[in-house]
């Protein structure tokens, strides 16, 4: 079965976790700062903040921006549970703004005619959540401008684009939000096994973050209450969480980071050669606009037409033939647990109809052009 993702692991990945495991600091050492610090570097961010996964980055980013109980948070129906979920953890409301089916991203329409309502009816968000899905960026720009008109705060999902580009800075620069997530489970662009990053370029922002991921508690005398006891004396200071990243990860981390661009050069090169064979058939590609260069994490196609049973079968029969079609993602106000809240379909029909049109293709950097074209044959068989 040819696997919609999978990591590259080479003999340097490997040579770096083995350093690791042989030195004196398998946690807490030299390699998250050294992780953190390349990747700040590389994404022209001044804060980078390691954790176990991006869900904790999520949620510690919501921490840092203030959710809480009674707060509102928007997010994209097409994503992750845990981009909604994140906000919930800190006691907030959580709401959902349509998408646009040409990117499969946030409609910044939909998003400014939720904001007049929401705005007349006195529940605007604190804290807008957008998601680059697949790895292409949403129109942050516009966002940001909508977030300055009605005073709310941007947390960048960007667990799909490390590797990307917006209006040619990279994704995770922070240009048009306080806060940008990146995710580095074993499908995505770069991996540290499980692990995620916050990047911000508010200071105040990154020390609440790095006091949250880790019990919220401090070995500074600076930052304590009273004087120190003596070497061994920390204060917690707020209720934090263990959310830290260790050095294995980190190590990896490191090492995978030094072949990013080849990485994104190489998902970029197979989604050209897919686009060039979808090309004059009825199958809709989410392309990314010539101001962002998308990480593609993800290839994903549209089916023309919303029909469950037919696209069910697209996918059955893909499989059938050793392809692991995909779909990224359900719908998340769909969900039990999220209808048990009041959510119902009809809610968001664009990310509805996406749903029973999408299928994911396999696409990482391994993948061979007798695979590929073998994925080609059978998709181009359904349409």
């Amino acid at each position: 079965m040819i696997p919609y993702g999978k990591q590259d692991i080479n003999q340097q990945d490997i040579d770096s976790v083995i350093s690791v495991l042989q030195s004196d600091w398998l946690t807490q050492g030299p390699q998250v700062p050294l992780f953190e610090q390349a990747l700040s570097e590389k994404c022209q961010a001044d804060y980078a903040i390691a954790v176990n996964s991006a869900t904790s980055a999520l949620h510690i980013a919501n921490l840092a921006l203030g959710v809480g109980k009674g707060d509102i948070v928007w997010t994209s129906p097409i994503t992750f549970i845990a981009t909604a979920n994140s906000a919930l953890y800190c006691g907030a409301k959580v709401d959902f703004v349509d998408i646009d089916l040409c990117s499969g991203n946030m409609s910044v329409d939909a998003l400014k005619i939720k904001l007049q309502w929401a705005k007349k009816h006195n529940c605007l968000p604190k804290v807008v959540i957008p998601v680059h899905l697949a790895g292409q960026s949403c129109d942050m720009e516009s966002i940001q401008m909508l977030a300055k008109e009605y005073d709310f705060s941007l947390i960048e999902d960007a667990s799909h684009a490390v590797g990307g580009k917006y209006q040619h800075f990279p994704i995770g620069c922070c240009q048009y939000s306080d806060i940008t997530v990146f995710s580095f489970h074993p499908v995505k662009i770069i991996t540290s096994a499980e692990g995620g990053m916050a990047l911000t370029n508010n200071k105040m922002l990154a020390k609440s973050m790095r006091a949250l991921r880790s019990h919220g508690v401090t070995a500074n005398p600076e930052e304590m209450t009273e004087p120190s006891h003596g070497p061994w004396y920390y204060q917690q200071l707020l209720l934090g969480f263990n959310y830290r990243m260790n050095d294995i990860q980190a190590a990896l981390g490191v090492s995978q980071l030094s072949r990013i661009d080849e990485f994104v050069k190489q998902r970029n090169q197979l989604a050209t050669r897919y686009n060039l064979a979808f090309a004059n058939t009825n199958i809709t590609l989410l392309t990314p606009s010539t101001d962002k260069l998308s990480a593609y994490h993800l290839y994903l196609i549209l089916l023309p037409e919303a029909n469950a049973i037919k696209h069910k079968q697209a996918i059955v029969n893909l499989r059938a033939h050793g392809i692991c079609a995909h779909v990224h993602y359900i719908p998340v106000h769909l969900q039990p647990y999220y209808q048990q809240i009041g959510f119902k379909t009809g809610d968001f029909p664009n990310a509805e109809q996406y749903y029973q049109r999408v299928i994911s293709l396999p696409l990482y950097p391994n993948l061979t052009r007798s695979e590929q074209q073998h994925i080609i044959e059978q998709v181009k068989l359904l349409v």
